[in-house]
């Protein structure tokens, strides 16, 4: 399991010197993976690792001498244009090459001459989707986006009785998730206005983001045999950012009685950049539900989950309308949240995914759900901030949202920061509205 390191000292410093700026999300401590190639070329997708505003092109770094061993053979599985079989790899050799890629962009390095050559500007290079997604499950991890929601339909039962139980979740469309930049338009489906007595096809009109984390599977499991508390975060490769838009009208007509169908799966938006879960281990947190609540089975309950099993990631919400692109405003703050609110670890959620059987597979994607906070101010979709569309938001320009209109772009960001540890961030992830097709 991830464990502090060498590679976290928050006294490390980089050869690469953008890499040393305190406002980077992309220190040496970092090093996420991404798959990336030059802007409006036609070389072929490859995998890289971020370092200050530059990407390593790990194809070219392996063509050098500096790699040797288990690291070598780590890094010649990401010559792929996916990261599957890197992914599939598990966890010692995801964790031999960072230690090598830290040792080798570190402040002194003799591979510095040799590496230089191997870095491409980030603003320089385009992304794809970092790997094959095969499958793609939704949690519904956060109980205050659950009881806020619940609130709006159900006011004096907002929780269902399963909710402190067990992890729910649904299987999504993995086939409609793209990488930041995404463009979609607005989805049409059957909605039934209240007043209405038959359903219509008509475009979306309550269109809505869903703040999330995404949770990359790494080294699978045989079917049929679950994975335990204990071993679950062994398998986890990384986490990203996550945008699981939703059409909110039509959700509320097509989801009884089996749950989400066309509202959801339109379009997910993910970062381009996967934050392995070793370099997330200075930030995590103790985890527990409160006393009064039902306890997690034993299944789900482990002395290190409970110890470390939550993660402090902060998470933001922006919107840019428009008329703010248009008068070249700054986009605005919709909310800020923290993963460290969710009611259910990554861990938990890998297990009680697994406990019936079920088989992971290398690059397989787990949603966190809407990741609300307990101010209303922490809220994670717009569906929360407005009260169901019956309070609209007020923006600086004097415009108003209850949901998001056509030409309307959300960017979400991620970061982590607390004393004795470097900042590290997720970088971002982007959407545009395009109207709907006619």
């Amino acid at each position: 399991m991830p464990q502090l390191n060498e590679t976290h000292d928050p006294a490390l410093t980089s050869w690469v010197e953008s890499a040393n700026s305190k406002d980077t999300d992309f220190p040496i401590q970092n090093l996420p993976f991404a798959i990336f190639r030059r802007k409006d070329s036609h070389e072929s997708f490859r995998a890289g690792v971020a370092i200050g505003d530059q990407v390593l092109d790990l194809q070219a770094a392996g063509d050098t001498d500096i790699l040797t061993g288990v690291s070598q053979e780590a890094i010649q599985a990401c010559c792929e244009p996916t990261l599957n079989h890197f992914m599939s790899l598990g966890w010692p050799n995801w964790s031999a090459l960072r230690l090598t890629l830290s040792r080798v962009l570190r402040t002194g390095s003799g591979a510095q001459s040799k590496l230089e050559r191997c870095l491409i500007p980030q603003a320089e290079v385009e992304y794809s989707l970092p790997c094959t997604i095969g499958d793609y499950t939704d949690f519904y991890s956060s109980i205050y986006h659950a009881t806020a929601v619940g609130s709006l339909f159900r006011p004096d039962n907002p929780l269902l009785p399963n909710y402190k139980w067990v992890p729910i979740g649904y299987h999504g469309r993995a086939s409609s998730i793209a990488v930041s930049g995404q463009k979609f338009h607005r989805p049409k489906g059957q909605i039934k206005p209240p007043d209405a007595e038959a359903p219509v096809l008509a475009p979306c009109k309550r269109l809505d983001y869903e703040l999330e984390m995404g949770i990359f599977i790494g080294s699978g499991n045989t079917a049929g045999e679950p994975i335990n508390i204990d071993k679950a975060e062994g398998h986890i490769f990384g986490l990203c950012l996550l945008n699981d838009w939703s059409a909110r009208d039509m959700q509320a007509w097509e989801y009884q009685p089996l749950g989400p169908f066309l509202a959801k799966s339109f379009a997910s938006t993910i970062s381009p950049w996967i934050v392995t879960f070793e370099a997330l281990a200075p930030f995590r947190t103790a985890f527990s539900h409160p006393a009064e609540d039902p306890q997690p089975l034993p299944y789900l309950s482990s002395e290190h989950n409970s110890e470390k099993g939550g993660l402090d990631i902060q998470l933001e919400v922006l919107l840019e309308t428009p008329e703010m692109r248009q008068t070249e405003e700054k986009p605005t703050q919709l909310s800020q949240s923290s993963f460290r609110h969710s009611y259910w670890t990554a861990a938990q959620m890998v297990t009680h995914h697994t406990v019936n059987g079920c088989n992971l597979q290398p690059g397989d994607l787990l949603g966190t759900g809407t990741q609300s906070g307990p101010k209303p101010e922490e809220a994670g979709s717009m569906l929360e901030l407005s009260q169901g569309g019956k309070q609209p938001l007020t923006l600086p320009n004097g415009e108003q949202r209850t949901f998001l209109e056509d030409g309307d772009s959300i960017t979400m960001r991620g970061w982590c920061e607390k004393d004795g540890a470097a900042h590290i961030g997720f970088g971002h992830v982007q959407s545009l509205i395009l109207p709907a097709n006619s």
